[in-house]
C-alpha cells in the first residue's frame, strides 16, 4: 500500500462505474463520489447523468486523454493540499482502455494514497458469460483500425494456447472478423459480447464464421459497442498430418516464417493450422 508522504495529503480513489446499466454501482462508488471534493470524468457531460441519478453535487472535471499529461501536476498539488478526488471513466473501471496512466503514475512516485472502489468491467463481465475458457487469458484493448495492421495482430495470436480478449468499435466489427476468419481460421472458437448490460445486450457464440455471418446478417447487430473473444481451444479439424503435408511443411520451413508456412500447409492439405505450426516449430 502506498503512504501519503505528507499528514495532510489527500486520496486519490479509483472509482468503477457503470457500463450501461445505471443501477451497476456500488453503495461503495456513491459514498466516494459523494464525499470527494472533486470527480475526473473522462467527460462531464457523459458522467452528469449517473451523478444526477444518485445525487452527486460533488464539483466535476475534465480528464482525458488530450490534457491528462497538462493537468496533472496540478491535480497531484491539490490532492497533496489535502483534497481528496475520485477518477472515474465514460463507463467500467477507470485506466482498462481509458485515460489515467500519467495520473495514477505519477500519483504513487509522489507518495499519494491510490485507492481502488472495484466494479464493472466490461473485459470481466463479458467473460463471465463467453462459454470459452479464460484461464489463461490476454486482454488487448482495441486492437489497430487499419486492415493490415489488424490481420498482423491476429497473425501474432497463433498458435492459439489461450484465450484472447479484445474491443472492438461498431464501424469495424464486420471488417474485423472477417479478418480473424481469414487469419485464425472459419473454425476458430469466438464469442463476441454487443451492448452488454444495456436494453439491446447480445451474446453471438460459435465459429467465426458462424458468428460473423450472424452479425453481418442484421444492421442492428452492428450498433453499439463490442468485446470479442478468441478461444485457446480451437476446433480443430479431424485430419492428421500426413507424408505429404510434413514434407510441404520442411520444405516451407526454411523460405517462410513458421506462422505463413503453417497457413499455407493447413490451407493446401486442409488440416488445423495449430497442429501444422506445432510440427514446423519442432524440427
Amino acid at each position: 500500500m502506498t503512504e501519503a508522504n505528507t499528514k495532510d495529503s489527500g486520496t486519490l480513489y479509483v472509482v468503477a462505474t457503470p457500463i450501461g446499466h445505471l443501477d451497476d454501482i456500488t453503495y461503495r462508488a456513491i459514498n466516494t463520489l459523494k464525499s470527494c471534493d472533486l470527480v475526473l470524468c473522462e467527460d462531464t457531460r457523459h458522467s452528469k447523468r449517473l451523478l444526477q441519478t444518485y445525487g452527486i453535487e460533488t464539483a466535476t472535471r475534465s480528464l482525458h486523454t488530450h490534457n491528462e499529461h497538462q493537468l496533472t501536476p496540478e491535480l497531484l498539488a491539490q490532492i497533496k493540499a489535502g483534497q481528496n478526488m475520485a477518477l472515474i471513466s465514460d463507463a467500467g473501471t477507470p485506466l482498462i482502455s481509458d485515460p489515467g496512466f500519467p495520473l495514477i503514475e505519477q500519483a504513487h512516485q509522489q507518495g499519494i494514497q491510490v485507492v481502488p472502489v472495484p466494479g464493472p468491467s466490461a473485459v470481466i463481465a463479458f467473460l463471465s458469460v463467453a462459454g470459452l475458457s479464460v484461464q489463461p487469458f490476454t486482454f488487448h484493448g482495441f486492437i489497430a483500425p487499419k486492415q493490415n495492421q489488424r490481420q498482423a495482430f491476429y497473425q501474432h495470436l497463433l498458435p492459439l494456447n489461450q484465450t484472447h480478449v479484445f474491443y472492438e468499435s461498431a464501424h469495424r466489427i464486420v471488417n474485423s472478423l472477417n479478418d480473424l476468419v481469414l487469419v485464425l481460421g472459419a473454425d476458430a472458437q469466438v464469442s463476441v459480447g454487443r451492448e452488454l448490460t444495456k436494453r439491446f445486450e447480445q451474446l453471438f457464440i460459435g465459429s467465426a464464421e458462424k458468428v460473423m455471418a450472424d452479425i453481418e446478417s442484421d444492421k442492428n447487430h452492428q450498433k453499439g459497442e463490442f468485446v470479442v473473444a478468441v478461444s485457446g481451444q480451437t476446433k480443430a479439424r479431424m485430419h492428421p498430418m500426413d507424408a505429404q503435408s510434413r514434407r510441404l511443411a520442411r520444405q516451407l520451413k526454411p523460405l517462410l516464417p513458421p506462422k505463413q508456412a503453417a497457413a499455407v500447409v493447413a490451407e493446401h492439405y486442409d488440416i488445423n493450422k495449430k497442429m501444422v505450426y506445432e510440427f514446423i516449430s519442432g524440427l
